[in-house]
């Protein structure tokens, strides 16, 4: 049986623009279930970036409760921050991000061995698997520069899952790619999701990437409105 393992309490955001507060979450709850494949969709500017910045530990709310696995966050401290982002949460963004020295193999690696709690033969072997998980079993070696935009974009989804999170978070994955190669990454993100039962949250724009998850939720005016 599926648990919680997010859940957001009466969460407040807002920024500062020249002399009013800019309300961007206003007094927004959700729950997610492990396993669960998440839409979060909404117009330019309605605050998709910033919500998950916010479940992503990557920003604190002005008020409101963040629990992750059961435990809160919100108010951690910075180092606990980082380490409970390093273990429980992967992420995958627009831009791909990989380090244009290392092979797509290596940047797979990267995060594993930063956590220094496996072999670098494990690390390597965890790699590989994933690699090949995601059609690239014959790109071990190389470097960005010589990979398509897909095939990057790949490579950072394998990334995001070396450290097993219990949350891949991704923004707009697609947003950079053409819609064949789109829909390569929206069958990937499907199939982590249920052969990995891989809690997967995903902010876009995009009604084909939407398609093609569980459930989708829509950001206006600060707080969630609900579609299945």
């Amino acid at each position: 049986m599926s648990k919680e393992i997010l859940v957001l309490k009466n969460l407040n955001k807002s920024y500062k623009e020249k002399n009013r507060d800019l309300k961007i979450i206003e007094d927004l709850n959700w729950t997610v279930m492990e396993e669960d494949f998440i839409a979060v969709l909404g117009k330019s500017g309605s605050g998709k970036s910033t919500f998950l910045n916010l479940i992503g530990i990557l920003d604190k709310p002005d008020s409101g409760e963040i629990f992750i696995n059961n435990k809160e966050i919100s108010n951690l401290k910075e180092r606990e921050r980082d380490i409970l982002r390093n273990n429980f949460l992967g992420f995958v963004f627009q831009f791909h991000y990989l380090l244009p020295e290392f092979t797509a193999l290596e940047n797979v690696m990267l995060p594993a061995l930063v956590n220094k709690d496996k072999s670098r033969k494990e690390v390597k072997e965890k790699a590989m698997e994933l690699l090949k998980s995601v059609g690239l079993e014959e790109r071990f070696n190389h470097k960005p520069s010589e990979l398509s935009g897909g095939e990057k974009q790949r490579v950072a989804i394998a990334r995001a899952l070396v450290n097993d999170p219990k949350i891949l978070l991704a923004d707009e994955p697609t947003g950079n790619l053409d819609s064949e190669t789109s829909e390569v990454i929206h069958e990937i993100l499907h199939k982590i999701n249920k052969e990995r039962q891989q809690t997967i949250i995903v902010v876009t724009h995009s009604e084909e990437l939407a398609s093609v998850c569980k459930e989708r939720v829509y950001l206006k005016k600060g707080k969630l409105e609900f579609s299945r």
